[in-house]
Formats: C-alpha cells, sequence, structure tokens
C-alpha cells in the first residue's frame, strides 16, 4: 500500500497545485486575465462529461495502473507543453491534462478495497483520504512558494515533475485482479447511484456541499481583507481547516463505516461555517477554520465507504468517477454563482449563504435516502464485508 499511497498524493499534489501554478504563470507570461480564466476553466470543465465514460473504462480495463499512469503522463506533457508553447495553446494543453482530471480522485481510490481487502477497508480508506488533505494542504503552498523563490514556470514543471514520481509510484504498486463483469455501460453508474438510497443520499449531499464551495473560495480573500490582514492570507484558513480534517480523519475512524456520518458531517460543517461570517478577527476566523474541518474531516472517507460498501466491484470506479465529475461541475456553477450573489448579498451574506447550503444538502440527502422502490440486486452486493451502517 505505500507505494499506492505515494502514487495518488503525487498525482493529487500535482492537480491541487494547478489552480495556484497556472494563474501565476499565465499571469506572468501573458497579462492576460482573460485567457488565464479561459485555461483554469480548460483543466476542469471537460471533466463534467469524461468522469462515466472512464470509470466504465476503468472497471473493464485489465490495466488499472497503466491506464492512471497514462493519466499523469498526458498531465506531464500538458503542463511542459504549456511552458514551451505559445500563451494560445495553453487552453487546449489544459484541456489534455483535465480530460481524465476525476482519475486523479476517484480513479486511485477506486484500486483501495483490491489493495487493501476488506479487513483492513476502514483503515486503508482513512489513509487514502489523508493523501487528499495532504495535497490540499502542501500544493497550494508549495506552488506559490515555488513561485516566488524559483519562477511561476518552476511552479508549473514541477507539476509535471509530481507526475512522472507518481508514474514511478505506479511501477511498484501490486496489480488490481481484474473485473470478472468487464465493462458496463457507461451510464450504468449514474442509474445505480440514483437507485440505491445509501449513495443517493450521499452523492447528492456532498454535490450541493462542494458546488457551495465554489462560492467560498472566491470570497474568503474578500473576507480576510475585510479583517484588516488582507488577501494573501486565505490560504492559511484553508490550511488550518484541512489540519482540522486530519485530525477528526484519525480520531473519528470508528465512525467512517456509516454513511449517514457524510450527513451529520456536512451539516456540523454547515452550522460552524455560518459563524465566519460573524467573526470580529482573524484570529477568530482562524479557530472556526479549525473546527469547521473538525466537523469536516469524516465525511471523505465515509463516502468512500459508502462508495466501496454500495457499489458492485464492477461499477466501483464508475460510481466513483460520476460522482467526482458531478462534484466538478457544481463547484464551477458555484463559483460562476459569485458573481450575482456578491452584489445582492455582501461577502458575509455570501457565506452565510454557502453555511445554509451546507445544512440543505443535509437535508436532502436524508430525504432522499429513504428507499422508493425496491433496491437493485447489486445495490447490497457489497455490503456484508461490514456491519450495518
Amino acid at each position: 500500500m505505500r507505494a499506492y499511497y505515494t502514487a495518488a498524493t503525487l498525482a493529487r499534489l500535482g492537480d491541487e497545485m494547478v489552480a495556484v501554478a497556472i494563474p501565476l504563470f499565465m499571469l506572468a507570461r501573458t497579462g492576460n486575465p482573460a485567457l488565464t480564466g479561459v485555461t483554469v476553466a480548460a483543466y476542469s470543465l471537460p471533466s463534467m462529461l469524461t468522469g462515466p465514460l472512464l470509470g466504465s473504462w476503468l472497471d473493464g480495463t485489465r490495466h488499472r495502473r497503466a491506464v492512471l499512469a497514462a493519466n499523469q503522463l498526458a498531465l506531464a506533457v500538458a503542463m511542459v507543453g504549456i511552458v514551451l508553447a505559445p500563451g494560445w495553446a495553453a487552453p487546449p494543453l489544459a484541456v489534455l491534462a483535465g480530460l481524465a482530471l476525476p482519475m486523479t480522485s476517484a480513479g486511485f481510490s477506486a484500486m483501495v478495497p483490491g489493495l487493501a481487502g476488506p479487513d483492513r477497508l476502514t483503515w486503508a480508506n482513512s489513509r487514502d483520504s489523508l493523501s487528499f488533505s495532504a495535497a490540499a494542504m502542501a500544493g497550494p503552498a508549495v506552488a506559490g512558494v515555488l513561485a516566488r523563490l524559483i519562477t511561476p514556470t518552476g511552479s508549473v514543471l514541477a507539476i509535471a515533475a509530481a507526475a512522472v514520481g507518481s508514474i514511478v509510484a505506479l511501477a511498484f504498486v501490486a496489480p488490481v485482479p481484474p473485473n470478472p463483469h468487464g465493462r458496463q455501460p457507461v451510464l450504468t453508474g449514474l442509474r445505480h447511484i440514483v437507485h440505491t438510497p445509501q449513495l443517493r443520499a450521499v452523492t447528492l449531499a456532498t454535490t450541493m456541499s462542494w458546488g457551495s464551495m465554489g462560492l467560498l473560495l472566491v470570497v474568503l480573500p474578500l473576507r480576510t481583507e475585510q479583517l484588516g490582514v488582507g488577501q494573501d492570507p486565505a490560504g492559511f484558513l484553508l490550511t488550518v481547516f484541512e489540519i482540522g480534517c486530519v485530525i477528526t480523519n484519525v480520531a473519528l475512524m470508528r465512525l467512517q463505516h456509516r454513511w449517514r456520518t457524510v450527513l451529520v458531517s456536512v451539516a456540523a460543517y454547515g452550522v460552524v461555517l455560518g459563524g465566519w461570517s460573524l467573526a470580529g478577527n482573524f484570529p477568530v476566523l482562524l479557530v472556526l477554520a479549525l473546527v469547521a474541518g473538525l466537523a469536516m474531516g469524516p465525511q471523505f472517507p465515509a463516502l468512500l465507504s459508502a462508495r466501496q460498501r454500495y457499489s458492485p466491484p464492477e461499477l466501483l470506479s464508475q460510481v466513483g468517477t460520476t460522482g467526482a465529475s458531478l462534484k466538478i461541475g457544481a463547484f464551477s456553477l458555484g463559483a460562476v454563482l459569485v458573481g450575482p450573489a456578491l452584489p445582492a448579498l455582501g461577502v458575509a451574506g455570501v457565506i452565510a449563504l454557502v453555511g445554509g447550503l451546507q445544512l440543505l444538502a443535509a437535508a436532502l440527502g436524508w430525504l432522499v435516502s429513504r428507499p422508493t422502490s425496491a433496491p437493485e440486486p447489486d445495490a447490497e452486493a457489497t455490503a456484508g464485508h461490514r456491519p450495518a451502517a
């Protein structure tokens, strides 16, 4: 599993660096904010459509490690190309890198059950979630430091280096047994999510939750500026938030096999987030960020557990990449909604809205968790591996 965690963390580190490194590089090179925005969007938006297709392909292939390595190779080539090619070539190269973006999250995570086995799955899910948190904490900071100490070009090339490191580590990951059922139709994973109450609940809740985060991340620099510390310290809030996530990720591992943990975590996060708009100074906001992270920590490993428990092996990758695509699409929509929401509500109002949307997400997740019909034959295909939620 060490090789897996190394490969997955390096892949996710590179992904987290993109959001900082590419804007800094493009602005320094072209001075064109519009082209910069198009390049960033070109990296994230294609995955909204490619997730289910990639998941179906990954579930049916005998060469998962090679597919994941090809994804990282595309990222490395795209980053080097962005550095070497004219500025107008950056968006299509970003599309090349972003087409397989869901693989950096769900594509890797779908290997965990086969590598860890049922007895160690809860522990392995927690470690996999820590991989995400480590990348989320380090990625933006590493990209910013490299851009400042070396050049923005060096920051972009470091993404390529992380991708190459992930490819090397993948060579040492044990092969995952091939799926005996073969490749499933592209929309089978989405239908399985819709028809399985537990997956329907956690997918709706986390998609809404992540979508509202698109609003939050845009206004956070404005909130720190309101508190008199400028816009740059907004990154510290996210780092402190991830530290809180790591703490409860480890401390509350025993709760992570229960799918309802996702809903409780999202709701608790919403309650704490509402206080961010009321903080009178930056230290108080930092404390609230830590508490919000503590509330949110168990959510992601519980989500991974729910996908594994209520999805048959032949659909696990497709369910994961479909969920990742929905979250990425919702995040992009949330970021777009900042335009009309900010003038109408103000910074504090937008943050309060995000907190309220977390509560709404948890409530709707609970409502749709009620069975509407007889479950699909495969809905409980893996339920016997662990105790009932």
